[in-house]
Order: structure tokens, then sequence, then C-alpha cells
């Protein structure tokens, strides 16, 4: 169940691809979010760097740094050839579009801010709404029409 880039990729319906779905992305978050604190540090060193160049200017960047660092992660990493973050390849899990299509940039960084803005909302049940719909599908996998599929 690999997905090949290029191509349209059709959901599978067997209930096996969708087994532990859940709790994988849970801990594909933790990992993502660890590689994104990693990446958060050379950032800051490039803004300091820029900032003295621009007589401070770049400093206004810190404090929406790790966001911007956060959104570039996933909409590289989640709208490349491998439709999967670097915590999500790890956990052996992958994103599809229930259409068929590969997520883009645009679409893997709505899919982010999303998880943020639903997160901030409804912090317990966004984890108990995969416990209840068909395919473990979160509250902004429905809004965007995505699925998370085992890979392994």
């Amino acid at each position: 169940m690999s997905i090949e880039p290029n191509n349209t990729y059709a959901v599978p319906q067997d209930w096996r691809a969708y087994s532990g779905v859940l709790s994988r992305r849970v801990f594909a978050f933790c990992i993502d979010y660890l590689l994104i604190a990693v990446l958060w540090v050379p950032a800051a060193v490039l803004v300091f760097f820029l900032g003295v160049i621009t007589l401070g200017l770049a400093w206004f960047l810190y404090p929406a740094l790790y966001i911007i660092v956060a959104l570039l992660y996933f909409g590289m990493t989640l709208g490349g050839s491998s439709q999967a973050s670097p915590g999500m390849k790890a956990m052996g899990i992958a994103m599809a579009r229930t259409d068929g299509r590969q997520i883009d940039f645009l679409i893997a960084t709505a899919h982010i801010v999303l998880f943020w803005v639903l997160n901030s909302v409804l912090t317990p049940l966004i984890l108990l709404v995969g416990l209840f719909t068909d395919r473990s599908r979160l509250i902004h996998d429905l809004l965007l029409g995505t699925v998370a599929i085992r890979t392994s």
C-alpha cells in the first residue's frame, strides 16, 4: 500500500488499512514536533543574523518563527511525494485524499492549521472523534477530505 508519486491513489476499502491509525498518529505527532523543535534552532540563528543585517527588522519574526517552521515542515513533507511527514513515515502511516488526488502544499498547510484551531477549541475531544468515525478520521480530515492509512 504505497503511494505512487504523480498518480491518483484509490483509498483502500479494507479495514486493515485503518487499523491502529489513531494511536500511530499520536506517536507521529510527538516525533514531528520534536523534529520541528530541532529545526527551530537553526531557523532562530538565521533570523538573528538576518536581524543584524536588517538592523533588527527581521527580529520581528521571532514570535511567529515556530509556527512558520511548522507550516513549512508539514507543507513540504506532507505535501511531498511520500504524502507523509517523517514522524508519519516512522510510524508507518501516510495521508491520502478521498478523491484520489495527491495532497499538495496548500492542503497540507490547511490540514495543520485546522488541526491547531480545532485542537485549541476541542482539546480532548479531537481524538475522541476518531473513535466514532469511519476510517478513524478526525474533524480536520473530514473537512478536507483526507484520510490516514497504514503503509506497513
